[in-house]
């Protein structure tokens, strides 16, 4: 299902009710169209269409990728196929995985305080110590609309396209569990890294997402 959120963020959903959860990905439309995870491969099966139709005739300029793992980055072959030119951006260690499952499209990498500019967005990564394993990946603020990607540190159960809720930023914050960034060490500097954003909308991976008051 797809759902326009901001004026030009459209977010794409689907739910498993198996576990009671649903999966968002994210188009950012702008001037160089960036989409934000990619589903996995039966989900992105079903985004291409929606995308084709959200883009309106536009071409998707970069895939945002913030860990390796199938709901993230499971159909990237796949969207890739149908958007030969898209770039990945993802962390290192995002894309050495990538390549090792031989992904062979061109891959952007960013690192922690870096940016991804054009002329209607300003996307910022930060550290990402993703579950399970820890491994390196990013969030992403774009700092002129104040949209936070939270990729599955801000989760809520149920079915949620669409849906919206009211929170507060520190509630969020301090809300993060151990089971998603399983080290006391680094949960803590991320929640200090975060303190320090003020977002106005967080884009969820997966639940409703939360306007910030």
């Amino acid at each position: 299902m797809t759902a326009q959120v901001e004026q030009d963020l459209y977010q794409f959903s689907t739910y498993a009710p198996q576990i009671d959860l649903s999966f968002h990905q994210y188009l950012l439309i702008g001037d160089e169209p960036v989409l934000f995870h990619t589903g996995d491969v039966r989900g992105a099966a079903a985004l291409i269409p929606q995308l084709n139709a959200t883009l309106n005739g536009k071409t998707l300029k970069y895939i945002f990728v913030s860990h390796f793992e199938a709901d993230e980055c499971g159909g990237l072959s796949l969207i890739s196929g149908s958007f030969p030119e898209a770039v990945t951006v993802c962390s290192e260690v995002t894309a050495r995985q990538l390549v090792g499952f031989g992904y062979k499209n061109k891959i952007l990498t960013k690192k922690p305080g870096e940016k991804l500019i054009s002329n209607s967005y300003e996307l910022e990564f930060f550290s990402y110590p993703s579950e399970m394993h820890l491994w390196e990946g990013l969030l992403a603020l774009e700092n002129r609309r104040g949209i936070f990607f939270s990729s599955d540190i801000m989760i809520r159960r149920g079915q949620a396209n669409g849906i919206i809720i009211d929170t507060a930023w520190n509630t969020e914050i301090n809300n993060i569990r151990p089971e998603q960034v399983p080290d006391p060490e680094r949960l803590a500097q991320l929640q200090k890294t975060l303190t320090q954003l003020s977002p106005k909308l967080v884009a969820t991976g997966h639940g409703p997402c939360l306007r910030l008051n």
